[in-house]
């Protein structure tokens, strides 16, 4: 066997420039491409000009389209009923992005699902065996036992990243009630106040542990009358204490029921600030979960080719086997056997390597886990080509 089949650390650096020198060239092919489509695109916008305004416009008004609606539909709109829209606005906003995010967790679940199954069927019926045929030719190497140790540690295949705590849209109340209930005890005050009042006016004495009697308070409010036409009139003077009790609860009314509601608007823009920031946070989150799920759909369709290919080196180590028997000695077996032998093991160590490596790091696809399925991807395809 040739030295460098022999040692792992040779075969390991050869197979990292391999996939270095493959992604530097994509990554060139990645740029000259947007060079190219950039290029097109700004000539398509110097021939359509308006075209390309328009797309721009497009694109500017789709993120800030909430926004200006909302500011141009408050315009017009009392302070209550403008907050009463922001918060269904917001709700609207949280419960969309929270349905995205259900669909694609529905989603990566199916997909977590479907990558392992692909990897208990290459293990049940390729992999399993391809190392017992290895173990038992003799064909082993440090690289397969450092493998075996870290792949139960490095078991897990999707780590989600944190999240927020959920966000509850709140809902702002009128405040009517509570300015009614206020200004039902401010108009018994001013009542009280003016009982008080014509009392000290006419010498009349007023028990405080109870309630005046009604011939007394007929006569505090004649009182009221000699304000208007110099003599006590019931009518009149009842007439002045009630229009201007009514009026200072209207004012106590109207200014509580406006300042709940200017909170209330302020309270209702700042929520929906927040619900876009948190709705954004979460597009954030589907991004990168989107891109887990196109690896994880990838790495499948992988998975099932190395079982298809493992299973016919596994005859062909059989046949190994079967003609040659065991040897003392890995440079015993034939020429060709060997080669068989070093594909067979560079397959297994590949794709045991990926399997071991965590799909996502913190919620984010991991660079170690695209690297790993490159390079098996890499390998797997240079034995394909011996044969096409």
């Amino acid at each position: 066997m040739k030295e460098n089949e022999n040692n792992p650390e040779v075969e390991v650096a050869e197979t990292v420039e391999s996939v270095e020198e493959t992604m530097v060239q994509e990554m060139e092919e990645k740029e000259s491409s947007d060079v190219a489509q950039e290029g097109e695109n700004t000539a398509e916008n110097a021939e359509n000009p308006e075209s390309a305004t328009e797309e721009e416009s497009a694109d500017e008004s789709s993120s800030e389209a909430l926004d200006d609606d909302a500011l141009s539909e408050i315009d017009n709109m009392n302070r209550h009923d403008a907050a009463v829209m922001l918060v269904t606005k917001t709700r609207h906003i949280i419960n969309d992005a929270e349905k995205q995010m259900d669909a694609c967790r529905m989603l990566l679940r199916d997909d977590l699902q479907a990558y392992e199954e692909a990897k208990e069927a290459l293990k049940a019926n390729a992999l399993d065996e391809s190392e017992a045929l290895l173990s038992e030719i003799g064909y082993e190497s440090e690289l397969e036992e450092e493998n075996e140790d870290t792949a139960e540690e490095n078991s897990v295949v999707f780590e989600a990243k944190e999240e927020r705590p959920p966000f509850y849209v709140q809902d702002v109340s009128s405040g009517k009630f509570g300015s009614f209930v206020l200004s039902l005890i401010v108009g018994a005050g001013t009542l009280a106040g003016f009982a008080y009042f014509a009392a000290s006016k006419t010498g009349t004495a007023l028990d405080l542990s109870k309630m005046p009697s009604p011939e007394t308070l007929k006569s505090l409010a004649a009182w009221y009358g000699t304000l208007i036409t110099g003599k006590e009139d019931l009518m009149i003077g009842g007439g002045v204490v009630a229009l201007v009790t009514l009026l200072i609860m209207w004012i106590v009314y109207g200014i509580r029921v406006s300042g709940k509601s200017k909170r209330n608007l302020a309270f209702a823009k700042q929520q929906l600030e927040e619900a876009q920031e948190y709705a954004n946070y979460k597009g954030n989150c589907k991004t990168e979960m989107d891109k887990v799920d196109e690896h994880m759909n990838e790495a499948i369709k992988v998975l099932k080719t190395y079982e298809i290919v493992l299973h016919e080196q596994n005859g062909k180590l059989k046949r190994i086997l079967h003609i040659e028997g065991i040897k003392e000695l890995p440079d015993e077996y034939h020429e060709k056997s060997r080669d068989e032998m070093a594909h067979t093991k560079t397959l297994v160590d590949a794709i045991k390597t990926f399997i071991a490596t965590p799909m996502s790091e913190e919620g984010k696809l991991s660079g170690k886990s695209t690297m790993f399925l490159h390079s098996a991807k890499s390998k797997l395809q240079k034995v394909l080509d011996r044969h096409y």
